[in-house]
C-alpha cells in the first residue's frame, strides 16, 4: 500500500497582521507560529510512527521551510524534492490582495463556493481540470516509484484541496469533509493496489 500524506504549509503571517491572498507568485516565509506549526507536525508524525519515504515539495519557501522543520523533528536525512506542480495558484487580480479587497472584487459566494465545491473565481489564472490530471499523473509517479511507501506533499491550499480527485468520487469526499486545508494540517490518502482512499483529512496537530 503506497501512503500520501498532504501537508499545507505553516502561518506566512502573526496574529496582528491582515491576511492576504498569497498565491504562487508571491514567494514569502513562515512566520514564527508557522515554524512552530511545522515542528508540531514532526513532533505529531514521530509519534504517530508517519515516517515519509520521500518529500516532495512546491518551489515556494513556504513549503521548503515546512518540510525541513518537519524533517529537522523526525532526525530524517531526507532531500525533499521540488516541483512546480506543488506551487500554489495565480490568484490573478487579487494575488498579495488583503481578503477584504479580494470579497470586495468577487464576493463572498464566489470565495465560499471555492472553499466547498473548488469551483475557481473569475479572474483566478487556474484550470482545474489541469490539476486534477497532474496529481493523477504524480501518483502514477509515486505508485510506480515508491510501493508500500509513505510519501508526503508539502504545498499549499489551492493546490492539495485537488488530490481527492484520486478517489474518482470527489462529491463523496466533499460530502463529508471540508476541502480546505488549515495551515499547518494535514490529510492521508492511501492506495491499496486498485483505489485511493481518504484515511484523514484537515488534521491539525496542537
Amino acid at each position: 500500500m503506497t501512503r500520501l500524506v498532504i501537508v499545507r504549509h505553516g502561518n506566512t503571517f502573526t496574529s496582528n497582521e491582515m491576511p492576504r491572498r498569497v498565491g504562487g507568485r508571491t514567494d514569502i516565509s513562515l512566520v514564527e507560529s508557522g515554524i512552530e506549526q511545522a515542528r508540531s507536525l514532526g513532533r505529531h508524525f514521530k509519534k504517530e510512527e508517519i515516517i515519509p519515504d520521500a518529500v516532495f515539495t512546491s518551489e515556494l519557501k513556504r513549503t521548503r521551510q515546512t518540510a525541513k522543520y518537519i524533517l529537522d523533528e523526525l532526525s530524517s536525512k531526507l532531500s525533499p524534492i521540488s516541483r512546480s506542480l506543488f506551487n500554489e495558484i495565480d490568484y490573478g487580480p487579487d494575488e498579495n490582495k488583503l481578503e477584504e479587497d479580494v470579497v470586495a472584487r468577487i464576493g463572498e459566494k464566489a470565495l465560499k463556493d471555492w472553499d466547498s465545491e473548488a469551483i475557481v473565481p473569475n479572474g483566478w489564472v487556474f484550470n482545474p481540470d489541469e490539476m486534477i490530471d497532474a496529481w493523477g499523473n504524480f501518483s502514477a509517479e509515486i505508485i510506480q516509484e515508491y510501493p508500500d511507501k509513505v510519501v508526503m506533499v508539502v504545498t499549499s491550499n489551492g493546490i492539495a484541496r485537488f488530490a481527492p480527485y484520486l478517489t474518482g468520487n470527489f462529491s463523496a469526499f466533499n460530502a463529508n469533509h471540508s476541502i480546505k486545508l488549515k495551515t499547518g494540517s494535514y490529510g492521508i490518502m492511501d492506495f491499496d493496489n486498485e483505489a485511493w482512499s481518504v484515511l484523514q483529512w484537515g488534521i491539525r496537530p496542537k
